[in-house]
């Protein structure tokens, strides 16, 4: 896929087609000309709603996602004044303009698209999938850029193996029911000499424990309603712990152990505080991890050149070019014997 001035929108839509697999056959897609994709084998069609393609019906355990992109849709997106989401992906990635530029690049849970917009302006062609009605925002955010939104599921993606040259997912999968399948599951996507990146929720520190506390029954609070606690709650704190720290000697431990009780987001700025508390406290599933943990991941999918990148839990690891070469000359191998013993 080369990268042309013409590569947006429908034509990068048409390119993608061959690299798409029909989920219920397996055969490989047909672009339908109005945005979607369509199974020569099985007559199964994936439509184009909303600028964002489908490949399942509802975001199930991702619907507090989709509201809070929705809500905060341009919230966290990168301007003329502020590079803090490229700051954020460099970190937990460890990715440089260079690694990216003209590759076909898979954004795994790209919410409202503020990693695929520091991607694409890198001048990589982004396809961003999300289980949640966050991908419409995406969709919307990226219109110009080289980006197609899918709202799929991690456990069953519609792509052909060795698609993409990188894979990236970033604060996404710890939200999944199984984390180290989500994280298993993508290597075989990857081309030969790709890599991958995941930045996941850290298990050394244990600042999360109150908050795995109240997130017992916050999840199963409509969005709005733990949204509407939130921005009440969280300013109050804020206030409480700025309060705190006024005094002295005693004050910066109690405000420390208020926090550690009633954790918030911290940010200087309100948008954000409030919009980090909501995804702590929103979702069903939230696990934490260790380096151990994912090297072992990795490593088990036959992924080297594994090392941490900047914040925990951040690990990149590479496909091995020769993997492709290796299969073939085990194949022969095992036809020559076979024709041996014959």
């Amino acid at each position: 896929m080369e990268k042309t001035k013409n590569g947006t929108g429908w034509q990068f839509r048409a390119e993608l087609a061959p690299l798409l697999r029909c989920l219920a056959c397996g055969h490989a897609l047909k672009y339908d000309g109005a945005g979607g994709y369509l199974c020569p084998h099985c007559q199964r069609s994936y439509p184009n709603r909303e600028g964002v393609v489908r490949f399942v019906d509802s975001g199930s355990y991702a619907d507090s996602f989709g509201f809070q992109w929705h809500r905060y849709s341009q919230t966290q997106l990168d301007n003329d004044r502020c590079r803090e989401s490229e700051s954020d992906f460099r970190k937990r990635t460890g990715y440089k303009p260079e690694d990216l530029n003209g590759k076909l690049v898979l954004d795994v849970g790209c919410g409202m698209g503020r990693f695929a917009e520091v991607a694409t302006r890198w001048g990589a062609w982004v396809v961003g999938i999300d289980l949640s009605a966050a991908a419409q925002v995406a969709a919307r955010n990226l219109a110009d850029r080289d980006f197609i939104a899918l709202q799929a599921d991690v456990f069953a993606l519609p792509f052909a193996p060795e698609t993409f040259d990188v894979i990236y997912s970033i604060g996404v999968l710890h939200h999944t029911p199984d984390c180290e399948n989500a994280v298993k599951a993508l290597p075989q996507y990857l081309k030969p000499g790709g890599s991958l990146a995941v930045w996941l929720y850290s298990r050394y520190n244990k600042w999360y424990r109150f908050s795995d506390l109240y997130r017992r029954i916050t999840h199963r609070m409509p969005p709005r309603v733990l949204h509407g606690m939130l921005t009440v709650i969280v300013p109050v704190l804020n206030g409480v712990d700025k309060g705190l720290r006024w005094i002295p000697f005693v004050g910066k431990p109690l405000a420390g152990a208020v926090h550690h009780v009633f954790p918030v987001n911290r940010n200087s700025r309100r948008e954000i505080r409030v919009l980090d508390t909501f995804d702590w406290y929103s979702p069903r599933y939230q696990s934490k991890h260790t380096y151990e943990e994912v090297f072992r991941w990795f490593e088990s999918c036959g992924l080297e050149d594994l090392h941490v990148v900047e914040v925990p839990i951040a690990v990149r690891g590479r496909k091995p070019e020769h993997r492709r070469e290796i299969n073939l000359a085990s194949s022969q191998l095992s036809s020559q014997d076979s024709q041996a013993v014959v």
